[in-house]
């Protein structure tokens, strides 16, 4: 079969087409979000319950992310992608009609494996549809995609939600899936190197991936909320996964035909620019969990105005991607991702400076300078790692790359929950052994409140425990302030611990465009 060069493919036409399918798959990710409390009510289910909407959705995910490369290989890159878009459409539309609980899970736990490749693959397909002087380019485009979906996904699932049902959140994924099948059906070409070959197939990598990685998201998403290993069940998922993944490297390493090619690791630039992904997914993820849980439990705020918090940081990373594309065409890339990773840690020592009287600008600025942080940090890693493979292995390297960037996401926003609870219970224990009658300012506090109180008219006893109810409150809502803080600290020196790898990423060769 001819490839998409030979068959003289207009690049922008095969841009459009696995564009499509990957916003789909990213809004998806974030879109349920908002509509959960609807879920809740409608399918009569538990809050830990429903959470396993996201959770089985994000466990199928990533079981199908390292795996793309070879189910390409092994079904035609072209028939892959569309029976991906075809079963995400179907799985979207079950989820919609889904009569309970359990139907709808069962039906996310599709939908995510049907998306899982949708990424990789989209990236993969662009690598090669741009010539290497215009790889970084075709990044930026994939990146104005990928943060398009974080910004309109929670703010489209709220007023779909809001305004129709919380169905119509999957039901929109129909005519969107219908003309991305349509268009890669004309445009996506199998490349002559990339034949469908029929090999062994990797049995015992297949079952080891899909229990390790399932167990993984299972202790990250669930850890917290079961307290960790107080709970037998997450220490039965940890030990099954440390089992696992343990077997798995060593029968990937020893496999003729692997589902996962961990060879790919012994390029020490590929290595080091996963393992700087990982820690910048962890920074990305944890960041943007903190910070509207900041403002709708301390400051008071809904949904909409924690979402037109974040939205400016992420229009900053869409205008400043375009710009980081052409710079990595003159400039080197190890270069622009230095700075973006300064850019994000000052980002996070600014948040540290939060206040419970904090305006909402406050919020937004350094949101903003997270946002043009991100845009220098993606582009450019992402060339750069992706620069030394071989086009026979990028679909390989595309999935490993996505799937260590969202592992580092569910572990940063695990540890920043993690580290919510405990360091609130810790400045809690240390603040409130300064309210005792003892303190001056304590009983100034609590004389006005309970003077206030009894000018309502309530008797001398209800007056002193609704004064001390307010104390209270106040202390809880200063010590979970100090615990953000910190949490945002460790974020920021995280940004700057991984600077050192950069030393590892190989130079990038200088590709110049063709004479005119």
């Amino acid at each position: 079969m001819k490839s998409a060069e030979e068959k003289n493919v207009n690049k922008w036409l095969i841009t459009i087409t696995v564009m499509l399918p990957a916003i789909m798959e990213i809004v998806d990710t974030s879109v349920a979000n908002v509509a959960l409390p609807h879920m809740q009510g409608s399918l009569n289910a538990g809050t830990d319950e429903i959470t396993w909407v996201l959770t089985s959705y994000l466990v199928s995910n990533a079981v199908v992310l390292p795996m793309t490369g070879w189910l390409a290989r092994m079904f035609g890159r072209k028939r892959f992608l569309i029976t991906c878009i075809t079963l995400f459409t179907v799985a979207s539309l079950l989820c919609g009609a889904a009569p309970s609980l359990g139907m709808l899970i069962f039906f996310r736990v599709l939908q995510g494996a049907a998306g899982g490749a949708l990424i990789p693959m989209s990236q993969a397909i662009m690598m090669e549809t741009f010539p290497p002087y215009q790889q970084g380019m075709a990044m930026a485009i994939f990146g104005v995609g990928a943060m398009f979906g974080p910004i309109i996904g929670p703010a489209l699932g709220g007023w779909i939600t809001d305004n129709m049902s919380w169905r119509w959140i999957f039901y929109i994924n129909i005519p969107i899936g219908v003309i991305a099948v349509i268009m890669a059906s004309f445009f996506i070409y199998d490349p002559s190197y990339l034949k469908r070959t029929k090999v062994a197939i990797d049995y015992w990598g297949l079952a080891l991936l899909t229990v390790g990685l399932g167990a993984l998201q299972i202790v990250l998403d669930k850890g917290q909320q079961d307290d960790w290993f107080n709970s037998p069940f997450i220490v039965g998922c940890a030990v099954v996964t440390a089992i696992a993944l343990s077997a798995l490297v060593y029968v990937e390493l020893t496999h003729p035909h692997p589902i996962v090619n961990l060879r790919l690791f012994k390029n020490v630039s590929f290595s080091s620019g996963n393992l700087i992904m990982f820690a910048v997914g962890f920074c990305l993820y944890s960041s943007i969990m903190l910070i509207p849980l900041f403002l709708q439990t301390l400051m008071g705020y809904n949904a909409t105005m924690a979402g037109m918090v974040l939205a400016p940081g992420g229009i900053a990373t869409l205008i400043c991607m375009p710009f980081v594309g052409a710079a990595i065409q003159r400039y080197d890339g190890r270069k622009v991702v230095f700075m973006g990773l300064i850019i994000g840690a000052t980002s996070m020592f600014i948040m540290q400076r939060f206040t419970l009287q904090a305006a909402y600008m406050d919020f937004v600025w350094p949101r903003v300078v997270l946002g043009v942080g991100l845009a220098m940090i993606f582009v450019p890693l992402t060339t750069v790692t992706l620069a030394t493979i071989s086009k026979e292995e990028m679909g390989n390297a595309t999935g490993i790359f996505n799937l260590l960037r969202n592992i580092g996401g569910s572990v940063g926003i695990a540890i920043a929950a993690t580290m919510l609870a405990r360091y609130s219970q810790f400045y809690q224990t240390s603040l409130v052994a300064h309210v005792n009658p003892y303190n001056p300012l304590f009983q100034s506090q609590f004389g006005t409140l309970k003077g206030a109180l009894l000018g309502r008219g309530l008797d001398p006893v209800a007056a002193e425990k609704g004064a001390m109810k307010v104390l209270y409150g106040t202390v809880s809502r200063q010590a979970y302030m100090l615990s953000y803080n910190r949490i945002f600290f460790i974020v920021g020196l995280a940004f700057l611990i991984i600077i050192p790898l950069l030393f590892l990423l190989k130079k990038p060769a200088k590709h110049l465009p063709p004479p005119a």
